[in-house]
């Protein structure tokens, strides 16, 4: 029996490339904000490595963009999950809790310059010293949709969107 496209590629390796690493002034998860509108104000750089300087050309001209990067001090892969807005445990999928089978993360912060290799940036949820994976503008005509349902998160809204250590490696 022939071998699909599925079967061929379930479960194959991949890798990745870090770009340069993320500076912010959150050294643990317990306490950081959750996502970036729960970071409003809060500062970093953004630090590419020199090979890929010449990528940040234009960059600037964008107020904000997506980070993507590697979490990098999360705890093995879980599928079922207990989210910091609830109580419930929840498909990991149904979360953006940071313990994925794939570890990436992906933050829309301002951008509030462009000095050389270093992006300065603000409302930054991700902790310090965070491998960068990859860098792409934020548009709001390719990148906002309106919807009239968020699942679970629709009745935790009032809960509060900082962190704590449930998902960290232990040191």
């Amino acid at each position: 029996m022939a071998e699909t496209e599925s079967q061929r590629s379930r479960g194959r390796a991949m890798s990745l490339t870090q770009i340069g690493v993320i500076r912010s002034p959150h050294t643990g998860a317990d306490g950081t904000p959750i996502q970036p509108r729960m970071a409003e104000g809060i500062e970093g750089t953004v630090e590419v490595f020199a090979p890929y300087e010449a990528a940040l050309a234009d960059v600037a001209g964008f107020e904000r963009i997506w980070l993507l990067y590697w979490f990098d001090r999360i705890r093995d892969a879980r599928l079922t999950v207990t989210p910091f807005m609830d109580d419930v445990p929840r498909g990991l999928f149904a979360t953006r809790a940071p313990c994925r089978p794939n570890p990436i993360g992906i933050s829309s912060v301002r951008l509030l310059g462009v000095e050389g290799r270093v992006l300065r940036v603000a409302d930054v949820d991700i902790l310090d010293g965070t491998p960068l994976l990859d860098i792409k503008p934020y548009t709001p005509r390719f990148d906002v949709f309106e919807v009239s349902r968020c699942g679970w998160l629709d009745a935790a809204a009032h809960r509060r969107g900082i962190a704590d250590d449930r998902f960290e490696r232990p040191g």
